[in-house]
């Protein structure tokens, strides 16, 4: 199992040069999303369950080491997984914080399934987790009966307590938040009654699938206006099971940009996870032009599934507007990548709340952009990036220990006249530890700087 990166290790600047054409087939990882409700659903099964394919990252294995903290046994071979659950109401009240290095996703969904537990829990994480806002999360759980004992202006680390006797809620969410509507859900588990969310803008729905999977009992129904209503039966028997996790679109994006601005390219990136809550990118780079074909499509881990084909194509600039753009925030700075080649200027709206994620990632994605002669512009909730068909490169990228903003500046790189330099590969481990690897064996050239 991998170890998560010593914070105090030395920095590990890279530099991407210029590639010739990307070739073969690119194994996708497993998807980060999928892989934290895999094993928070084994957990909360009655007996054994092996998820394969698991993304064996450092914000999923936070994740692991939290649920062993509460008295799963979690056991890692590879990318293979058994998690030998304690059911709904099993968990132990942990002896000591639990750590979430920089893992959002790990923490928020962990703080939903903790908030009905009459035990005391302390949370904590490295220094981006610990300046992301969990305020919001905060209040809608504390509507559970949950309190939240420590706090300092609302962010980790904290300290929370569930109630004597906690209560189902009805919630319309007052913006979409996956992570939040998840972790009503994994609260909802262990309360007895309906839990009932609103969603007047659907987020992706992998928590709902992976729990159906699991055995609860829990349904989605829509208004002729396209808002999803979530029921949740708590107190279910979940079922150990098998499952299959899909490869990450996100991580997918990478080499997706890659294949399509290095001239010549031919790639084939498998195993993508194609549920349509995820595809904003992907429908993105179509409009923009690029050559992406969908084949060998199947389902895995209840999941759509695909092989991509990917051509290098002449990308022209597009609006992506913010109903669009707010859907596929983790990959925002991919599609800035692509946007630095376009012909044309590529105008993104609403995305205010990159400026709340690991790092203010509009911000360093604009820096970024400009010290490699790029012309752009940045406003509050938005990104103007000015293609020319093509990238001076030569700058050196500042990542702020964010893993996106590092491997997007790598692929900026794959086509740039000059080189582009990031600072430090360490957060790369994060969400995909094997970035490089595949990268060089599809043909990219990235070498130490």
């Amino acid at each position: 199992m991998a170890a998560m990166p010593d914070a105090k290790s030395p920095l590990q600047p890279l530099s991407a040069h210029r590639a010739g054409p990307l070739s073969g087939r690119f194994a996708t990882p497993g998807d980060k999303a999928v892989s934290h409700r895999a094993l928070i659903a084994g957990a909360l099964a009655v007996g054994r369950s092996r998820i394969e394919g698991l993304l064996v990252a450092d914000d999923v294995l936070a994740t692991a080491n939290a649920l062993r903290a509460l008295g799963v046994a979690v056991d890692f071979d590879g990318t293979q997984c058994t998690v030998q659950g304690l059911g709904i109401n099993g968990l132990l009240a942990p002896a000591a914080p639990l750590d979430f290095g920089n893992s959002g996703t790990g923490a928020r969904l962990m703080l939903g399934l903790l908030a009905p537990f009459s035990f005391v829990s302390r949370l904590t994480g490295g220094p981006t987790l610990t300046r992301r806002p969990m305020q919001s999360l905060f209040d809608a759980l504390a509507g559970m009966g949950m309190t939240v004992l420590e706090s300092e202006a609302g962010h980790l680390p904290a300290a929370i307590e569930g109630p004597a006797i906690a209560v189902p809620i009805h919630y319309t969410m007052p913006e979409p938040s996956e992570q939040i509507k998840s972790a009503l859900l994994l609260a909802g588990l262990a309360i007895p009654g309906t839990t009932t969310i609103i969603e007047p803008v659907p987020t992706p729905d992998h928590t709902e699938r992976m729990l159906a999977a699991f055995g609860a009992d829990i349904a989605t129904s829509f208004d002729a206006a396209g808002a999803a209503t979530i029921r949740l039966t708590g107190l279910p028997e979940l079922r150990p099971r098998r499952v299959i996790v899909p490869g990450d679109p996100s991580s997918a994006a990478y080499a997706i940009v890659a294949a399509l601005i290095v001239p010549g390219s031919d790639l084939v990136v498998e195993n993508v996870l194609i549920n349509s809550n995820r595809t904003g990118l992907i429908d993105t780079l179509l409009d923009m032009g690029g050559d992406i074909a969908f084949t060998n499509q199947r389902e895995a881990g209840g999941e759509h599934v695909a092989d991509l084909r990917v051509r290098s194509s002449r990308l022209r600039g597009v609006r992506v507007p913010a109903e669009h753009a707010g859907a596929m925030l983790d990959d925002i700075p991919a599609l800035a990548i692509a946007a630095a080649y376009a012909d044309g200027s590529t105008a993104i709206e609403g995305i205010a709340a990159l400026r709340e994620q690991e790092c203010d990632r509009l911000a360093a994605m604009a820096a970024g952009l400009v010290a490699n002669g790029v012309e752009c512009l940045e406003g509050r909730d938005q990104l103007l990036v000015k293609g020319a068909g093509g990238v001076p490169g030569g700058g050196s990228v500042d990542t702020h220990h964010d893993h996106r903003i590092a491997m997007s500046f790598l692929v900026l790189g794959f086509a740039s006249k000059a080189p582009v330099t990031i600072d430090d590969a360490r957060p790369i481990a994060a969400s995909f530890p094997d970035f490089v690897a595949a990268m060089t064996a599809a043909g990219a050239n990235i070498l130490a700087a």
